[in-house]
């Protein structure tokens, strides 16, 4: 039987004073069941042959977004787990995975060829669409610490066949230390980071349980460092996308902020194209002003 989660009361206190006037639509949309959607992935197979073969199967498609095709809804009922055990995701013709998770690849805009790291890559939806969107060439380090994960990583890349990526386990401020001794360096870097989760909340309600302040305090600390020490790893002209799957400004806005103040004039924030429409971040938060270039998109 599913446990009926509640939020706490701090939490609906801060996201009243955070989202203001949309604070309503936000507890709403809460309650409401996400889409099911999924990635073609490419190295296997087109979205015109999958959209075929899903269609055969009763299922309805709809390619949401006009410019990236390998993304799609799949609208029929389906019985429970059943996107999870049909063949076609068993062979590794697509992913499911969340939209929002895919907008950060669809930012970073991988190159053919180009040296990318995923500093924190489990389970792997986003290496498997890095790999994809770059056509198995290159390399992609994809760092995951904890050695559980790791294995769903590592299963994952092989079941959508990508061949270009090296998995490393090592803490990514480590890890970063370690290739900035041996002065190798990215063209682009994914440090989608570590942070509490709280835009999971529909897919996993537990996320209330869980929540507190002085996770969001620890966490901030956390992403600080490893995006100040991922930086120092990114080559003159490269790109670094940050991104989390939470609210709080602590983790976003504020993390900019520290990374701007830090590095000035060596980093550039640049506007980005998404096929969703977004919300420019915060200025103010309580006590505290943040960079006005800081660059924040909620989607």
């Amino acid at each position: 039987m599913r446990r009926n989660y509640e939020p706490k009361l701090l939490f609906l206190e801060r996201m009243k004073l955070l989202l203001k006037e949309d604070f309503k639509k936000y507890l709403k949309i809460l309650k409401e069941v996400p889409v099911k959607s999924i990635r073609v992935n490419s190295l296997k197979i087109s979205p015109e042959e999958l959209k075929k073969r899903l269609e055969k199967k009763g299922w309805k498609i709809n390619q949401l977004w006009r410019n990236h095709p390998e993304v799609m809804i799949v609208e029929s009922e389906l019985l429970p787990g059943e996107l999870g055990r049909a063949l076609e995701h068993l062979l590794g013709y697509y992913y499911v995975q969340e939209l929002a998770s895919m907008l950060p690849i669809i930012a970073l805009n991988p190159k053919n060829n180009e040296r990318i790291l995923d500093l924190c890559a489990a389970p792997g939806s986003k290496t498997t669409q890095l790999s994809a969107e770059i056509k198995n060439s290159g390399l992609i380090i994809a760092n995951e610490i904890n050695l559980g994960r790791i294995k769903i990583l590592a299963s994952n890349l092989e079941r959508c066949g990508v061949t270009n990526t090296i998995i490393t386990r090592k803490e990514g401020r480590a890890l970063c230390s370690k290739l900035k001794e041996l002065n190798f360096k990215f063209d682009k870097i994914l440090l989608d980071a570590p942070c509490s989760g709280e835009g999971t909340i529909r897919s996993t309600p537990a996320t209330y349980s869980m929540w507190n302040f002085k996770t969001i305090k620890r966490l901030s600390r956390i992403q600080k460092q490893l995006f100040e020490t991922a930086f120092e790893i990114l080559e003159i002209g490269g790109e670094i996308v940050y991104s989390t799957c939470t609210h709080a400004p602590e983790e976003n806005e504020e993390v900019l902020d520290y990374i701007l103040e830090k590095f000035q004039d060596k980093i550039e924030i640049k506007e980005i194209s998404l096929p969703i429409k977004c919300r420019p971040g915060i200025l103010e938060w309580k006590d505290k002003k943040y960079n006005k270039e800081g660059g924040i998109l909620y989607c």
